[in-house]
């Protein structure tokens, strides 16, 4: 679980319509985890910095952007579920894959469909007398 104190939230002003209301208030939020400063596992830590993701600068900081709502509480939540989502898809190790063959029957399959496809593109060719 990711602890919200390790988490640096400070106040913008929200891009886009909003009228007389986006230029005065700021309730849009900036995000800034640490990764390497963080009270995560190791292993979690690793993967996360493994990410190719343009969220995670070259220092290791994650930087999220949140602007939906009109308060700045929920834009603070949302830029926490999303930086959990975040950790939360690198915490699970994929299970490797085990290469498997080909059954016989699919390969028979495969062979008599070639060998059908061959019969009537032979039946296209020049019609000789």
């Amino acid at each position: 679980m990711l602890n919200p104190d390790e988490v640096e939230f400070s106040a913008i002003r929200a891009q886009g319509p909003g009228g007389q209301n986006v230029n005065k208030v700021s309730n849009a939020v900036h995000a800034r985890f640490d990764i390497a400063a963080s009270s995560l596992p190791d292993a979690v830590k690793e993967r996360l910095l493994a990410l190719r993701d343009t969220r995670i600068t070259k220092d290791g900081v994650v930087v999220l952007k949140a602007q939906q709502a009109r308060s700045l509480e929920a834009n603070k939540e949302e830029a926490l579920r999303r930086l959990q989502e975040l950790v939360d898809s690198v915490a699970v190790l994929a299970k490797p894959r085990r290469p498997t063959r080909p059954t016989r029957s699919s390969q028979r399959k495969r062979l008599d469909g070639k060998t059908k496809d061959a019969a009537v593109k032979k039946l296209r060719g020049k019609v000789e007398m």
